[in-house]
């Protein structure tokens, strides 16, 4: 069945949700963050939430999305596509977060329909916190589903030399943790014999959860640690990551917007699959927060 056009443009009533400092920091120890602004109350600006939580504090009001039965989302053959996220002001304990989607497209593709969702978000002061574009494709249906071949690492044609470059481990109860801290209990990320079922070789890492890795990667090494000099990430999600994997992310330096620093970056695993293509970070120069 195909996705209801009709619904395009429609505005979901805001969804609420309340921030504690436990659940803020189990999110960043879910994706192995131990960045002192999430943990130290001494760190400049105080206790922060991560950039990512945008992702926890959405996450009600796109499941309303994509769980409304006139939509008619097949969430079996839905695939997080990408995601772009734009950071405004930081979150902190205590706040509560307004958070609103509106179906922004549907549109057709030869792989299916693929749907964009934007969130915005806002706290109890009535500042916005971020805006978010979640794109995901809706699988056509095929009598046999398989994984496509691995895409090898092409897409960085430059000659730049990298500014960067990080390895981090995927640990093996990743999707576990992160299902737990997100609230995203898709069971392909938690159930071997779902994920084959979905056609997948078992249980994937949340595209999200592999996003934040990154995040982790661009706080650390190029805002000095300070996560709210982080303006906006964006990034394709071009094959799973597993349990156990070891992503490599390297870094380039892009022309600079606005006095915004700007790098482009791209994620693999192994030593040719990448697994986030068109990576894009931007950063505030001065330490704010």
């Amino acid at each position: 069945m195909a996705l209801n056009r009709s619904l395009i443009g429609k505005t979901y009533p805001p969804a609420s949700t309340g921030v504690t400092l436990e659940a803020l920091q189990k999110y960043a120890r879910a994706y192995n963050d131990d960045n002192v602004s999430y943990f130290e109350p001494s760190a400049m600006g105080g206790i922060v939430a991560p950039p990512m939580f945008n992702a926890v504090v959405t996450w009600l009001s796109l499941i309303t999305v994509i769980s409304d039965p006139e939509l008619c989302v097949d969430l079996m053959r839905l695939v997080h596509r990408s995601q772009e996220m734009r950071f405004f002001t930081p979150i902190r304990p205590d706040d509560r977060i307004s958070a609103s989607a509106t179906i922004v497209s549907i549109e057709s593709s030869m792989a299916g329909e693929i749907i964009t969702i934007g969130l915005d978000a806002s706290n109890q002061q009535r500042q916005k916190v971020s805006q978010t574009r979640f794109t995901a494709l809706i699988r056509a249906r095929r009598e046999r589903e398989t994984p496509g071949p691995a895409r090898p690492a092409d897409s960085m044609t430059t000659s730049r030399e990298p500014v960067l470059t990080i390895s981090q481990t995927i640990d093996r109860d990743q999707t576990m943790r992160y299902a737990d801290a997100s609230g995203d209990r898709n069971p392909i990320h938690l159930d071997n014999s779902v994920a084959r079922m979905a056609g997948l070789p078992g249980i994937i890492v949340h595209g999200l959860c592999t996003m934040a890795f990154t995040s982790k990667v661009i706080i650390d090494h190029l805002c000095g640690g300070n996560p709210a000099r982080l303006r906006r990430l964006a990034v394709s999600f071009s094959r799973p990551v597993f349990p156990g994997d070891l992503i490599t992310t390297i870094v380039r330096r892009e022309s600079d917007r606005d006095s915004v620093m700007c790098f482009s970056y791209e994620t693999h695993k192994g030593a040719s699959i990448a697994v986030i293509r068109d990576g894009i970070a931007e950063i505030s120069p001065e330490r704010i927060g």
